[in-house]
């Protein structure tokens, strides 16, 4: 039987800590970290995520700003926001909640968000840093994942390690974070033949391609840690995840749950990006009046 990976449990412990680095913060620097979110719409789900995060906020500590705009909002309203919350030096992050209406161009948006605010890390000047290792944000999803991979004492280091789905928000960057870990990396996707055969190979398999109980027992390895990125609906509109845990459960040595698994370790992540960001800028703040004193 697997060891259940308890990702609301890890959460609220990455919560608590960061909440004793912002009680910090504020008393040694008077100053609370700040999270501006915008939500353009009405998308049910997108209202959701936002509360959650909002949540989180407010636990750890950190000053939040939502901005709630109208579904038919212009591209340049949307970007003036942007841009004026880019100038704010009391803003610390800016997050643009996905999806937005399809007449909005979310890359020319993004491309307005400074990278040293980008605690999504979905500019591609923080994708680059971490191809090349010296990032200083990382994507939450997968920064999750490794979070739980660490705090379960399971190490990447020369295993083989399967990644299915190849998306730039989770499947390609968790590939190179298991890569950065020296794990032996396989990443696998919808044009992958014979998929059982790789996913089969893997000592660390992540599953991440968004289909519903996709990853079966026989597609996995004896003793491997699976992890479920995946968030679906079954045929009973029950929320599932991309491996069917009935099956895969008893065979795996780990195992996350869809829901509380990967999905409470991704919000905590943007909370841990987000204080970071604020470290970042009061380091930036004390060099800038070292060098006008």
């Amino acid at each position: 039987m697997a060891v259940i990976i308890d990702g609301k449990e890890i959460a609220a412990k990455v919560r608590e800590e960061l909440k004793e680095k912002v009680d910090a913060m504020v008393n040694s620097e008077k100053r609370r970290p700040c999270l501006a979110v915008i939500l353009v719409g009405e998308d049910p789900a997108s209202k959701i995520y936002v509360r959650n995060k909002q949540r989180a906020c407010a636990e750890v500590g950190i000053a939040q700003e939502l901005y709630t705009l109208a579904e038919n909002v212009s591209q340049e309203s949307l970007e003036y926001i942007i841009d004026s919350l880019a100038q704010r030096s009391d803003v610390d992050g800016i997050l643009l909640q996905m999806p937005i209406p399809q007449h909005l161009d979310p890359k020319r948006a993004l491309a307005h968000i400074p990278a040293e605010k980008d605690v999504d890390a979905f500019l591609p000047e923080n994708i680059g840093h971490i191809m090349r290792g010296d990032y200083g944000f990382l994507p939450c999803t997968p920064a999750g994942v490794i979070e739980l991979l660490h705090r379960y004492g399971i190490d990447p280091d020369g295993k083989e390690c399967v990644v299915v789905g190849r998306s730039d928000i989770v499947g390609k960057p968790m590939a190179m974070m298991l890569l950065h870990e020296n794990g032996t990396v396989t990443i696998c996707h919808r044009h992958t033949r014979n998929l059982g055969e790789h996913t089969r190979r893997a000592d660390i398999l992540v599953a991440a391609a968004g289909c519903a109980k996709m990853i079966t027992a026989d597609m996995v390895k004896e003793g491997a840690a699976v992890i479920d990125v995946g968030m679906n609906r079954d045929g009973e509109g029950r929320l599932c995840g991309d491996v069917d845990f009935a099956s895969v459960e008893p065979k795996a040595s780990y195992i996350t749950p869809v829901p509380g698994g990967v999905g409470p370790m991704t919000v905590a992540m943007l909370m841990k990006n987000t204080v970071a960001a604020a470290e970042k800028h009061i380091l930036k703040e004390k060099k800038c009046y070292e060098q006008r004193g």
